[in-house]
């Protein structure tokens, strides 16, 4: 039982990042140690008030080497999107929004968090419309549905860029030309995720 007891108290300060010296580390080590109220007997007794701040502390984000979840995913819910030139493309439909960056009064997503991040853009349009990923004021990437000399052609656009980025660093979906169209419901979207 000690053996055990031993090894699963080794397990968790590893995979909590615990680290010798340093302040929140020591505060957080004492607080599983003080999970264990009494290691001699054979049965363990949880100390609750321990176990609730361990529980409060995974769930703030406040070990070291662990960073805030972040993602969103992002589509136009209630209407097809006729697209001004430079317009910033709203989405009103909202599958997730981890971490609260996008927001869909503006369709600017804010990285709340400095890291390594990963943003796709899908579009399905039947008529010449560009559209561009831009961050911080500059485009990033773009996708462009040419016209079809033979009538309507409804085409499908992805693109996917991986970018380094700030807290505070703005990501959006801008229109490049007059007359854009954007496809309502889930053929057409926005989405990213924090990567690291």
């Amino acid at each position: 039982m000690l053996v055990s007891l031993i090894l699963s108290s080794f397990l968790l300060l590893n995979c909590f990042g615990f680290v010798e010296g340093d302040q929140q580390g020591d505060t957080r080590l004492k607080t599983l140690k003080n999970l264990i109220y009494n290691n001699a007997e054979t049965t363990v007794k949880l100390d609750s008030t321990a176990l609730k701040q361990l529980i409060q502390l995974s769930t703030t984000g406040t070990f070291p080497n662990r960073k805030q979840r972040v993602s969103f995913s992002v589509y136009p819910k209630s209407k097809d999107l006729k697209l001004g030139k430079g317009q910033t493309v709203i989405y009103d439909g909202i599958l997730t929004n981890d971490g609260n960056g996008y927001d869909d009064r503006t369709g600017i997503f804010t990285c709340p968090v400095a890291g390594t991040y990963m943003f796709v853009l899908d579009c399905l349009s039947p008529k010449p419309t560009t559209i561009r990923i831009v961050m911080n004021n500059n485009a990033v990437g773009s996708v462009h549905i040419a016209s079809a000399n033979y009538g309507i052609s409804w085409q499908q656009l992805s693109r996917t860029v991986i970018l380094k980025a700030r807290k505070g660093d703005h990501v959006k979906i801008v229109n490049g030309e007059n007359n854009g169209f954007m496809h309502r419901s889930h053929y057409s979207g926005f989405s990213g995720t924090l990567l690291d």
